[in-house]
Parts: C-alpha cells; sequence; structure tokens
C-alpha cells in the first residue's frame, strides 16, 4: 500500500499531492511540468516536501507533523531514471554489485537471479559506454534490484529510446514486475506503455 499526501513547493511551483493505492504497479501521467518526477523524488527523499505524509506499506517515510524523514539510504527504494546513470569507469557486473553496497548477506534479490530475469549475463564484462540504450536500462533495472528494495520507482525509463528498443525493453518490464512482486510506481506520458505495464492509473492535470 502506498499512500502519499504532501504538499510540494519548487521555485513558483506548488501542488498538493493525495494519493491511495495497493495495486502492483502504479502509474503516474499527465503533461511536463505537472510534478510526475518531483513526486517520485519525495518519495525517494531527494525532495522534501513542504508538508505531509508518505507511508509505504505502513512504514511512514516522511511526516512533517511529526518531524519524521527517514534518510534516503534507509528507505529501501530502488530508482530507475529517465537515462541509466551507469558509472562509466565501471564494466556492467561492477555496476550490478554497487547496489549491493552495505547489505546484509542474505538478500531477497541475488546476483544470478537477478542477471538471469534481465538476460544481462553477457554483458557482464563490458563497458557501459558499449551498451544500447536498452542494455544499459536492464543494467540500472538489475543495479535497482539488488539494492534489495521495498519499492521500485521508475521515471519514464523508456523516454530515451527508439522505438525498436522500448519494444525490446518493454517484456522486461513486464518480468520484472510479474516476478518479484514489488511495488512499483511508474512515470510516463505513453498511453500504451502505461496500458501494458500498469494495474492503476493517476493522472497529474
Amino acid at each position: 500500500m502506498l499512500r502519499l499526501d504532501i504538499e510540494l513547493r519548487r521555485g513558483s511551483f506548488q501542488r498538493r499531492i493525495r494519493l491511495e493505492s495497493d495495486a502492483r504497479v502504479t502509474a503516474l501521467t499527465g503533461p511536463s511540468g505537472a510534478g510526475k518526477t518531483t513526486v517520485l523524488n519525495a518519495i525517494a527523499g531527494l525532495v522534501k516536501p513542504h508538508a505531509g505524509r508518505i507511508e509505504v506499506d505502513g512504514r511512514c517515510l516522511f511526516d512533517s507533523a511529526q518531524r519524521i524523514d527517514v534518510p534516503v539510504h534507509r528507505r529501501r527504494i530502488g530508482y530507475v531514471f529517465q537515462d541509466a546513470r551507469l558509472f562509466p569507469h565501471l564494466d556492467v557486473r561492477r555496476n550490478l554489485l554497487y547496489g549491493r553496497h552495505g547489505h546484509n548477506p542474505t538478500p531477497q534479490f541475488g546476483f544470478d537471479a537477478v542477471v538471469e530475469l534481465l538476460g544481462i549475463g553477457a554483458l557482464l564484462a563490458r563497458r557501459t559506454a558499449n551498451l544500447s540504450g536498452g542494455e544499459a536500462q536492464r543494467v540500472a533495472m538489475g543495479r535497482a534490484l539488488l539494492s534489495q528494495p521495498a519499492l521500485l520507482l521508475f521515471d519514464e525509463p523508456l523516454s530515451a529510446l527508439d522505438q525498436a528498443r522500448r519494444e525490446e525493453l518493454i517484456p522486461y518490464l513486464q518480468r520484472l514486475r510479474d516476478q518479484t512482486r514489488l511495488p512499483i510506481v511508474y512515470v510516463s506520458h505513453h498511453p500504451e506503455e502505461v496500458r501494458r505495464l500498469a494495474d492503476e492509473i493517476h493522472t497529474l492535470d
């Protein structure tokens, strides 16, 4: 269950967001500038709401009234951005292993299982500069899973890809959705993409 009731202020931008969802994949849609990415950043702890409360599966991440603001590294949130944001000085294997830093030795998502799920075994020794856009996003998804998250955030992960690469990546997103059983908040402005992935859709006007 995801519960949000927050007031966001950034410069001249201000809005109140209320959302309650127990869907596996909750999609946020709407035009550019509506605040979709800002909502994700607030959930992740990268942006502090002006006021309100954020709760994931009964765990409070932020509450302005109670002065609760869980640090980013303790929120257990995996975040896949519009661009993959891989480390260029590390090969694919070490990019993936970076996600495991500081976590317990009995993870929910093991390295080999994540590699198989996302079909990236053949990429492990490659430098990130030699990956296609779709390959890079699959590695970013793997790194997010290996951080052992309780929630996954996707910020338009297909928007920088051409149509062929988008079609290549959607089945992997569907596998991740169906096999990991993790709740996902998915931002996109592509109706067809959202229709194929989301269980529930919320539109920010």
